[in-house]
This record gives C-alpha cells, structure tokens and sequence, in this order.
C-alpha cells in the first residue's frame, strides 16, 4: 500500500485534497510531470514535493515509480470499483497504527456507565445498529436516530457519546453534539474526513477516507462498512 492508515492521518488539509486526487486519477498520475500534476490540482510544485517526503518517498520520480508498480499489482487481479475501495481501507486498518487509533476511545468507552450513540438518516440507522452490537456484546448503550432529543433534561454523569455523520456537517447533529458537550460528555465521532466540523469537535475522531458518492438526486449512497467495522472493533475490545 502507497498510503498507510498512519500516513493518512497525519495529512493536513492539503494533503487530502492531493490524496483524494491521486486515488480517483490513478491511471492519469503516472504519465504527468509534477508540473502538470501541480497544475491540475492547484498546488505548488514544492507542496506536491512534500507530499511525497510525507509518504516516505525521496521524490516525485520515486513515488511515479512505486505508483506504477502498484497499478501493475492491481491490473494483474482486478477487483470491482467497490470491492478495491474497501481493499485499501482494510489495508490501511490492518496495521498498528489503526490498533493505537482504537486505544484511547476503548479506554473512554470502558471507564463510561453509559454509551450513546447518536446520528440522522442512515447514520441515525448505524446509531441503532451501534447500541444493539454494544449491547449485544454487554455494554450498556442506547442509539439516537432524533437529534431534537431534549438533552437539557439529561442528568446521566460519566457518559460517552458517539456520533456519525459521513459528512460531519450535518447541523443538527452538530448543535446535538455541541449540547452533549456541555453536559461534560465525553464525544467520539465517526466521519469520512478528519477536517469536517464534527470530527474537529470531537474528543475522539476516526475518518475512513472514502470517496463520498452522491446518488438519486443528492442522497448519501458513501459505503458504510467502514463505519460497522470500527464499531465492531471497538464493542469487541472494552
């Protein structure tokens, strides 16, 4: 793998917007010089100079090249678009990295009487999914799909929250969000980038980093399994 769950997560802005492009035009990228690359991003020659040291590589030539390797891999076994996808993000998870990423929301999660999982739409659907898997496995929790609940009423001390949104900018759910916060919960977040509103709010955030996919009109049709996989982790490990 060229990205590492643990490289991905240290990219500021900039980083993931270059990342973003380079996944999606990956035949592209190995015929164009770091100036056309540049160019077509809206970058500087010496950010995309970064990018690469960032990545462990000495230089553009050197990161052409292992790009080119990799698409030779690739070519010689094809998957479906959506089952490489997933490929990539299991890569990256099945590392130390992904398993150090995991510690501090376990420890939270343990020391917590009471779990609150909370989200809208198909999120608030993972929400429901989230409480049953924690309940299933022995934790105490419960699963939002409402975020007008009246949480100025809530009077549960020591409690986690956590909350999905692919997006991370759904204002209902932030304003929610912001309300748990000032009754001292703790909050946990599942987004698909670490730069939305949500995750930045966060004490905690994991961010899958999936191509978000736009269907029916504007509806959200992103994979989720990320979004599962981590819950389940997280359930099997406090």
């Amino acid at each position: 793998m060229m990205f590492s769950y643990d490289e991905i997560q240290k990219y500021n802005e900039t980083d993931i917007h270059i990342y973003k492009y380079i996944v999606s035009n990956l035949d592209k990228i190995q015929y164009m010089t770091i100036r056309e690359l540049a160019k077509e991003i809206q970058v500087s020659t010496s950010t995309i100079l970064r990018f690469c040291n960032k990545n462990n590589f000495d230089g553009y030539s050197e990161f052409k090249e292992s790009l080119k390797k990799e698409i030779s891999f690739k070519d010689a076994c094809t998957p479906m678009e959506d089952l490489q996808e997933l490929s990539d993000f299991f890569a990256r998870a099945n590392s130390s990295a992904f398993e150090e990423k995991l510690l501090y929301a376990t420890d939270i999660l343990r020391k917590a009487d009471l779990i609150i999982f909370i989200g809208i739409g198909s999120s608030g659907t993972l929400a429901k999914y989230g409480a049953r898997y924690f309940c299933n496995m022995g934790h105490f929790a419960v699963g939002l799909e409402d975020a007008f609940y009246p949480i100025e009423s809530f009077r549960w001390k020591n409690a986690a929250v956590i909350a999905f949104s692919e997006s991370g900018e759904n204002e209902r759910l932030i304003e929610a969000v912001d309300q748990f916060k000032k009754k001292k919960c703790c909050v946990l977040s599942i987004t698909n980038s670490p730069l939305s509103t949500l995750a930045k709010m966060s004490d905690w955030n994991f961010s899958y980093n999936l191509k978000t996919r736009r269907i029916n009109g504007g509806y959200n049709g992103t994979t989720q399994v990320p979004v599962i996989f981590v819950i389940e982790m997280l359930a099997k490990r406090i």
